[in-house]
């Protein structure tokens, strides 16, 4: 049967939906394209409706118990590391650890206009602890006679000494009597006969004057009671009297390089001594030099005694360039300074008329004036940041030593001995640290960068000689004066505490 190729329709089926029209096959699309949605925001009570559903619901109650978890644990860990870490423990220090004394001679303290004495004295008191002074110690009030201790000996007026005393604990001032190089032992009397009853005699007169309120009583090594003997009944008389923030103290000065041993003892009894003075330079009728003044200075700074507590005076004498120096250094080093009288002069003393005077004496009035107010800025400065600092109050000590290649000398000159290199020492308490340079010589001298590689690099000025000295400073870029000395509070970068 003869097909008709024209007229038939073989693979030319019509599918569904299709126009059947030749071509229409091939033309039309394998898979029918998805109807495109275009994307809204959700209407107010669309997302009201989801968000109140019970997965959101769970969901934001995981999260805030998540939150909470872990402010918790980082406040635990805080707490943690903040017990846990080591920490310096801060030593009970008793009052004579922590004041600062006043050592002076009541007949030569006669400020300008006013009265001479313990009178003139008594009338000073508010003015001293206004310092930051927490004790005297009074020279000269007995005659240098066997048995001073008599109230017979003494030099002032009886009821002038209780009313200086009475004043002294209204303004918070301790008293403490100096009976060094007076013949306390008297082994005999006038007439040449041995006293069997002078221990009970000296016992009696040192409760009596613990009765007045005498906060304790200072001898020196040298002297003859500066025995273990007696310095155990003086502490049998001492526990009669007062806790241990009223405690009696004996200061023994030292007289010479070494603490001499007590007379009847084969060994050095210190449990027995509060206090030590000590001498940072000897003592000599005349100027010491520099190289001398340097010397004394650094052996002290090397040989820092732990077991006992020392006080520290400056003893020899010294030109005005260095006073201000020693003066730094006393109220630094670990222990109780010891200001002599005449080493920081009054306000009041400098009040001096320049009327009638020719104007060479003028200008030197007004110079003295200038000094002495400065003088006084200084020891106040020193002495109130030593009160709140507690580095400078009971930290720890490290000397720093200097290497003639550390010194750069402004002049390029080598060090000589009339140039001294410069002296620092660190007091240290816990993260806070206080450097103390001295430059004893008469050269400028800078801080090379490789001396202390450790110590904090920046620093902010506390306290200085020339009372120049501002606000924050590079360590290494510190170029130190003649004579002069500098306390700086250190800290990390970016920190100031």
């Amino acid at each position: 049967m003869p097909l008709n190729a024209e007229n038939t329709e073989y693979g030319s089926l019509p599918g569904a939906g299709l126009s059947g029209g030749p071509g229409d096959a091939e033309a039309a699309p394998l898979f029918a394209p998805e109807p495109v949605q275009k994307w809204r925001p959700m209407s107010q009570e669309e997302l009201e409706a989801v968000a109140g559903g019970p997965g959101w619901r769970k969901a934001r109650c995981y999260l805030v118990l998540l939150f909470w978890l872990s402010w918790l644990v980082i406040l635990a860990t805080a707490v943690a590391i903040i017990v846990l870490s080591p920490r310096p423990e801060a030593p009970e220090l008793r009052w004579w650890q922590r004041t600062l004394f006043y050592q002076l001679r009541p007949q030569m303290f006669s400020p300008p206009g006013g009265s001479q004495g313990l009178s003139a004295l008594s009338e000073q008191l508010p003015f001293f602890s206004s310092l930051g002074i927490g004790a005297l110690i009074l020279e000269g009030l007995f005659d240098k006679k066997p048995s001073p201790l008599n109230l017979h000996g003494i030099n002032e007026d009886m009821t002038t000494i209780q009313h200086l005393l009475s004043k002294s604990n209204k303004a918070n001032l301790k008293v403490v009597l100096d009976f060094c190089d007076l013949d306390l032992s008297g082994t005999q009397d006038d007439t040449g006969e041995e006293r069997s009853n002078l221990s009970s005699s000296t016992q009696h007169a040192v409760r009596f004057w613990l009765e007045q309120g005498v906060a304790g009583f200072s001898i020196c090594d040298s002297d003859e009671v500066y025995t273990e003997k007696t310095l155990l009944e003086w502490r049998t008389v001492f526990k009669e009297f007062g806790n241990q923030e009223e405690e009696r103290i004996v200061l023994v000065k030292q007289t010479g390089d070494i603490l001499l041993p007590q007379r009847t003892s084969s060994h050095s009894n210190i449990t027995l001594i509060n206090v030590i003075m000590r001498s940072i330079l000897p003592q000599s009728h005349h100027l010491l030099t520099v190289q001398k003044v340097a010397e004394a200075i650094e052996t002290h700074l090397q040989t820092q005694e732990e077991h006992i507590w020392l006080s520290w005076t400056i003893g020899g004498k010294v030109s005005r360039n260095l006073k201000r120096l020693l003066l730094v250094l006393t109220m630094t080093l670990p222990g109780s300074p010891v200001i002599q009288h005449g080493e920081v002069d009054q306000i009041q003393n400098v009040s001096l008329p320049v009327n009638g005077k020719s104007d060479e004496q003028s200008d030197a009035s007004a110079g003295e004036e200038t000094s002495t107010r400065s003088n006084l800025a200084l020891f106040t400065s020193l002495s109130h940041s030593r009160a709140r600092e507690e580095a400078l109050l009971y930290g720890s000590f490290t000397f720093l030593p200097f290497n003639t290649s550390n010194m750069i000398p402004s002049n390029s000159t080598a060090p000589s001995p009339t140039n001294p290199p410069i002296l620092a020492f660190l007091r240290s308490w816990g993260c806070v640290h206080f450097i103390i340079l001295l430059n004893v010589g008469p050269v400028p001298h800078a801080l090379d960068p490789a001396w202390a590689q450790s110590l904090p690099e920046a620093g902010v000025f506390v306290s200085s000689t020339g009372q120049d000295r501002l606000g924050s400073t590079s360590l290494y870029a510190l170029k130190l004066q003649p004579y002069e000395a500098i306390v700086i509070k250190l800290f990390q970068g970016g920190s100031y505490s």
